[in-house]
């Protein structure tokens, strides 16, 4: 039995949006940032060009995982996951994952989570509180515990395969927004 089934079209369709999630918001945030295209979109206010950015990135975050659920539905099952301490490290693991991207987002609010300095919505100071005095970057993190825990629980080898495919995506991601955002920042500060 093979673990994945690479000819399933559903697994390309969850790779395709896994993909084109962080390339799409890096580039609408950069396209913001350097053009103000989003806040012009939005009649000149920037708030509501943040607003309906969260919306479309909310949006295509539910629709990968739909994506993401329906290709696990497709794939075969192995028996390594049918092991309690497999299904107790997925509870754990998505958890955990829910715990840090929800929290992230109460710390930073709506315009903190979906890229509002991009907008010129600047946060006062950084957070440093939880979840952020945990890990760097708790959203992605989190959101990375919770797709491996859903592939563990339903044993799922296409869906670990994923797993590792969304862990490298937000890593190149992260080599783009962490220099920007603090590039972001740091001409605030020369402002001040």
């Amino acid at each position: 039995m093979d673990s994945i089934n690479f000819q399933e079209p559903t697994l390309y369709f969850a790779l395709a949006h896994i993909l084109f999630n962080p390339i799409f918001w890096n580039t609408a945030a950069r396209a913001e940032y350097n053009k103000k295209l989003l806040t012009k979109l939005a009649g000149g206010n920037g708030r509501f060009g943040c607003y309906g950015l969260a919306v479309t990135i909310f949006t295509l975050g539910i629709t990968r995982d739909f994506l993401y659920h329906n290709a696990l539905a497709a794939q075969p099952s192995h028996p390594f996951f049918d092991q309690d301490m497999v299904k107790i490290s997925a509870v754990l693991l998505f958890l955990t994952g829910n715990v840090l991207v929800l929290t992230s987002m109460w710390a930073l609010g709506v315009t903190g989570t979906y890229l509002g300095d991009y907008f010129g919505i600047l946060m006062k100071e950084r957070v440093t509180g939880f979840p952020f005095n945990v890990c760097d970057n708790p959203m992605y993190v989190g959101s990375t515990c919770t797709f491996l825990a859903t592939a563990l629980w339903y044993g799922k080898p296409a869906g670990v395969f994923l797993t590792a495919i969304v862990y490298l995506v937000y890593k190149v991601a992260l080599t783009f927004e962490e220099p920007f955002t603090a590039k972001i920042y740091a001409n605030k500060d020369k402002k001040n």
